[in-house]
């Protein structure tokens, strides 16, 4: 089983954080580090990495658009070819996507998927509006 969980990796957390103790980063693997993979790409816009411009969801150029069924199939869409193209490790089960908030537009994106390496099936739940006075999704 050991050997089947080192195919998911290991890298750095993110936000990068330093462990002054250790001189070391925080680093993080198996499947935290997949759930982390999916937080980066989902929040990256495309063009934003120079050396890997395809890369990202493009979540937030949908921002201030209707909130319509026609909006949330896009979504959807979206995430899953961003997903196929780049994250390797998983395979999609589902995308279901909620409104908390319709006024404000606040989703909840709920990705099933299970690990390919181990076979786990693994629920990630993204919140997806923008926050006031932030840039940051």
């Amino acid at each position: 089983m050991e050997n089947k969980k080192s195919f998911l990796g290991i890298g750095w957390a993110f936000p990068p954080e330093f462990i002054k103790s250790q001189k070391a980063t925080k680093m993080i693997s198996e499947e935290e580090d997949i759930k982390s993979s999916l937080h980066i790409l989902l929040t990256t816009k495309l063009g934003e990495r120079i050396m890997f411009p395809e890369y990202g969801c493009d979540l937030e150029e949908l921002l201030f658009e209707n909130l319509d069924r026609t909006l949330i199939t896009f979504v959807i869409d979206l995430i899953k070819t961003a997903i196929l193209y780049h994250e390797p490790r998983i395979d999609v089960l589902k995308i279901d996507i909620s409104e908390i908030d319709p006024l404000e537009g606040k989703l909840i994106i709920e990705i099933t998927y299970i690990v390919r390496a181990t076979n786990s099936r693994i629920n990630m739940v993204f919140p997806f509006y923008k926050e006031e006075g932030s840039n940051i999704i």
